[in-house]
């Protein structure tokens, strides 16, 4: 981890900690975080796993006071992790519902991006919710205490009853399928050089994920306005 992306966690982690100790609205304003720490960073898998660690590792700092006196502070500390998790959780759906509508809306321009930039994508996304499972995981054998206790339930129920994330995967992997078949058959013969695309992917993925996040904001603005 280069230093840059070591105090981009030690931020996000510190916002988080200071979020769910407040304890107003968690779910909401850790969404908010992950997703702006997301869109601030390269958008591959490990990049989106340091800051999903960084902000479980906030949550669980935040917890520790609550966690080792009365019962009833106990389960308060339990309901915001709980929340800070759900946050999360929901953030990183997002994350792979601005993928499906970048490309979705890059296609309807008639951008073309390339069969080997979409399959980069799409393996990445593919991998997101075993990376949260996986995360929730090893945050919980770290802490090694009660609030590991709690993110090991966490882990177990998202493993047996699914995720945000994994919903939202369904069709965002189904969207890059098939627009990877169709760029495989648009650059065949015609020597199509691509690679600059990369970046532009990226980059509009991560506009996306702002533009989701400020659409969220103001509930009279409609998901599918453009319907």
């Amino acid at each position: 981890m280069n230093t840059e992306t070591g105090n981009d966690a030690s931020s996000i982690e510190a916002e988080v900690c200071q979020t769910v100790e407040q304890g107003n609205d968690v779910q909401e304003k850790v969404r908010q975080l992950t997703l702006r720490a997301i869109s601030a960073r390269s958008l591959d898998i490990d990049s989106v796993r340091q800051t999903a660690g960084a902000v479980l590792r906030g949550a669980q700092a935040a917890v520790q006071n609550e966690l080792q006196h009365s019962s009833a502070q106990t389960d308060i500390a339990r309901e915001r992790l709980k929340q800070a998790v759900a946050g999360l959780d929901i953030a990183l759906a997002q994350f792979a519902e601005a993928a499906q509508l970048t490309v979705e809306e890059a296609a309807g321009r008639a951008q073309k991006y390339s069969s080997d930039d979409l399959k980069r994508a799409r393996s990445d996304l593919a991998k997101l919710e075993s990376m949260f499972v996986e995360t929730l995981q090893s945050s919980a054998l770290a802490a090694k205490n009660t609030a590991g206790e709690i993110l090991h339930d966490l882990a177990a129920h998202t493993r047996i009853h699914g995720s945000a994330i994994g919903a939202q995967l369904k069709d965002t992997l189904s969207v890059l399928t098939r627009h990877i078949g169709a760029a495989g058959h648009a650059q065949v013969g015609v020597g199509l050089h691509l690679a600059k695309n990369t970046s532009d992917l990226l980059r509009q993925i991560a506009a996306g994920v702002l533009t989701g996040l400020a659409e969220r904001a103001h509930p009279g603005h409609s998901k599918n306005k453009g319907e």
